[in-house]
């Protein structure tokens, strides 16, 4: 039976999904792979993040497990071949709830993956953070892009990583390189839900994760996780003239996490994740309880 479910995957503690723009945007054309192999399947909403992923999805339960798992296995063979790490999420495990028709649970969950990238403080509001679906709703132009068919046969096989031109071909690829996800999100179902942009930021607002982010005090953006990660190896060569992070001395990682805190307002989990160690060794080095 047809229904709407919230799928999450775990957080990887000592690693991330997308460790730049090239993978969100690799990340980003999987998920329209996958609703052109999966039409059973409906997206109402989904966001990538640094080191896990959501996604609301109507469908049979075993059509939506089935839409994330294979996305995961797409996206895993994806990062097998780019950094020749294997089975790189194969233990991280897919969290599958069905969400209630009632009290209008379908829009708080769709609220709720929106505003992960707000509450992460990466942005001010969903719809400036262009890996997901933030900005595919009452939006007053379409975004630019061209069709994909307009792109010649070799541009199309390097933006899917793959020789199987199955993906239709008036879909719109935007301008930062991948399917805009207007092609296939179910932006009317959504909006008919919310009936307004207005009645939508409502739910946005009053998210459990906007509450979060107002609980933090958090007031302006904090520094993404991949710019931090592209800044350790030149901090590592200035401070120490050493190549990474993982060839410092205790002592030395133990000021590199201190310089990272002060220089981009980094908390623990952050440091764990782009540091590529567990919270309790940031804690360590940090000499927190």
């Amino acid at each position: 039976m047809e229904k709407v479910y919230l799928l999450s995957t775990g957080h990887l503690e000592k690693n991330l999904w997308f460790r730049n723009d090239e993978d969100f945007v690799a990340g980003m054309n999987h998920v329209a792979i996958q609703a052109v192999q999966n039409p059973k399947v409906r997206v109402l909403s989904f966001v990538l993040m640094s080191n896990h992923v959501h996604f609301v999805l109507i469908g049979a339960y075993e059509d939506v497990y089935d839409f994330v798992s294979c996305f995961k296995h797409r996206y895993s063979v994806y990062l097998s071949y780019r950094n020749g790490s294997r089975k790189p999420l194969y233990r991280n495990n897919v969290d599958v709830r069905l969400v209630s028709n009632e009290d209008k649970g379908i829009e708080r969950a769709i609220a709720y993956v929106q505003m992960n990238p707000v509450a992460a403080n990466i942005c001010l509001h969903p719809g400036a953070y262009s890996w997901g679906s933030g900005n595919c709703f009452f939006l007053s132009q379409k975004p630019a892009g061209q069709r994909l068919g307009d792109l010649s046969e070799r541009q199309r096989n390097h933006l899917m990583h793959s020789r199987k031109n199955f993906v239709p071909k008036d879909w719109m690829v935007g301008t930062e390189g991948f399917i805009l996800p207007q092609s296939y999100v179910a932006v009317k179902d959504v909006e008919f839900r919310f009936k307004s942009a207005k009645r939508m930021n409502y739910f946005l607002n009053s998210s459990s994760k906007a509450r979060k982010r107002l609980e933090a005090g958090a007031n302006l953006p904090a520094f993404r996780d991949q710019i931090i990660l592209a800044a350790i190896p030149d901090l590592c060569r200035s401070l120490y003239q050493k190549e990474n992070f993982a060839r410092l001395s205790f002592e030395e990682q133990s000021e590199l996490a201190r310089q990272i805190r002060f220089r981009f307002s980094a908390d623990a989990n952050q440091l764990a994740r782009v540091c590529g160690i567990s919270y309790a060794d940031v804690a360590l080095l940090l000499n927190e309880p």
